[in-house]
């Protein structure tokens, strides 16, 4: 999924403004992109003023404090005004027959979407093919799960072929409610272009006895950032929360989640792991599990592991682990380091080659959470892509 085109600073020189100005800029480009309707025009008036009354974030914010987002504020934003010409195919198998949905700059490609197969009583409703005009792509999906249901949802954003090097700014946002007993399954691969800025947002509400499941793999966007926030809102609800992400240029992955335990017997597993393989990586994690008063007999554990493998790689890494409750089973930690002596030396004893051997151990260190992925197509194209992106970085270590 691509999005539309920013103009960096250091391509096209652009005046510094006030944090001011551009917010106004962006809320009047956002309201002149949209068509006039009556039933919305409450809501985009009042969201307008949240806007206007908001400064851009800075690293003077706590949430922002690791986040640099200049590169968004001194770009100008240009916007898109018809669909794109894509030649793309989604990584799913083809012999499943699954539902999906294209949309390249904030349009729906009819024509390489196959939504035949959506039950009688899904829903989408998307503006005229060129009616719309978005300064940046901002694709929002609404999923209901009813008492009882399973779905799973595949969430894939990618840059159009040949344009791996383009600027566009994506800002897709992805709301799930999940009901009384159901389970969702949610797959979210991000492997834009390294100079995108991409940044999601995914808000979570389960029900009693439900189950959400999240597997995660980010490699792409020079700055991307990944809001999660999950909640759960009945007794004997499970999270499951697995996510990856790998820096193998002058990129930022970010990832601030936030879960709520607010029930008795919950449940929740947390699995952060990322690699910083270049110089000017960075990477943040931001993780605030919450167990509040009433949540008594609940499980929750949370793991975060980072591999640097360049000296000035950077890592944040802030796990937050708030108990209110006081009959609960929590645990939580952090782990940061190179590749550690002693793996290495168990390969170099057998006879494996030092180049070998680290390839094989970084190749690993990332595959714990890549083969969670539910749908094997997809696991196999995305293990490929990782080793693509890591082969490159060691052939360019070795010059």
């Amino acid at each position: 999924m691509s999005a539309s085109a920013i103009t960096p600073q250091i391509r096209t020189p652009i005046t510094p403004v006030s944090l001011t100005h551009f917010v106004l800029q962006l809320a009047e480009t956002l309201e002149d992109s949209l068509s006039p309707s009556v039933s919305l025009q409450k809501l985009r008036d009042s969201s307008s003023e949240s806007l206007l009354s908001t400064s851009w974030p800075s690293r003077k914010d706590e949430p922002f404090r690791f986040t640099d987002t200049s590169f968004i504020r001194h770009s100008q934003i240009i916007p898109i005004i018809k669909p794109p010409q894509l030649d793309y195919s989604p990584s799913i198998n083809e012999d499943t027959l699954l539902p999906n949905l294209v949309i390249a700059d904030g349009f729906v490609l009819n024509s390489m979407s196959n939504l035949s197969n959506l039950p009688d009583r899904g829903l989408f409703e998307g503006g005229e093919e060129g009616s719309k005009k978005l300064p940046v792509s901002n694709p929002r999906v609404f999923v209901v799960v009813e008492e009882g249901g399973e779905v799973g949802i595949i969430e894939e954003f990618v840059s159009k072929e040949g344009n791996d090097d383009k600027y566009y700014w994506a800002n897709p946002v992805l709301e799930v409610v999940i009901g009384k007993g159901a389970k969702v399954r949610h797959s979210y691969v991000q492997s834009q272009s390294l100079n995108s800025a991409h940044i999601k947002w995914t808000a979570v509400r389960q029900e009693a006895a439900s189950t959400y499941e999240l597997v995660e793999v980010s490699t792409g966007g020079k700055l991307s950032r990944h809001n999660l926030h999950v909640q759960q809102l009945g007794p004997d609800t499970a999270t499951e929360l697995s996510t990856f992400h790998l820096s193998v240029g002058d990129q930022t992955q970010d990832l601030h989640s936030r879960l709520i335990l607010d029930h008795p017997r919950g449940h929740s597993q947390q699995l952060h792991k990322c690699i910083v393989a270049h110089s000017q990586g960075q990477a943040v994690f931001d993780g605030n599990v919450k167990v509040n008063r009433y949540a008594q007999q609940t499980d929750a554990g949370q793991l975060t592991r980072s591999l640097l493998l360049e000296p000035r790689a950077t890592v944040n890494v802030k796990p937050n682990l708030q108990i209110i409750a006081d009959d609960v089973k929590c645990s939580h930690g952090a782990a940061i380091s190179d590749l550690e002596e002693t793996q290495l030396f168990y390969f170099l004893a057998r006879g494996i080659d030092l180049e070998t051997a680290r390839k094989a151990l970084v190749f690993s260190f990332g595959a714990e959470v890549i083969e969670r992925l539910p749908n094997s197509f997809m696991q196999k194209q995305v293990e490929s892509h990782v080793k693509g992106l890591l082969s490159s970085t060691f052939k360019g270590s070795s010059n």
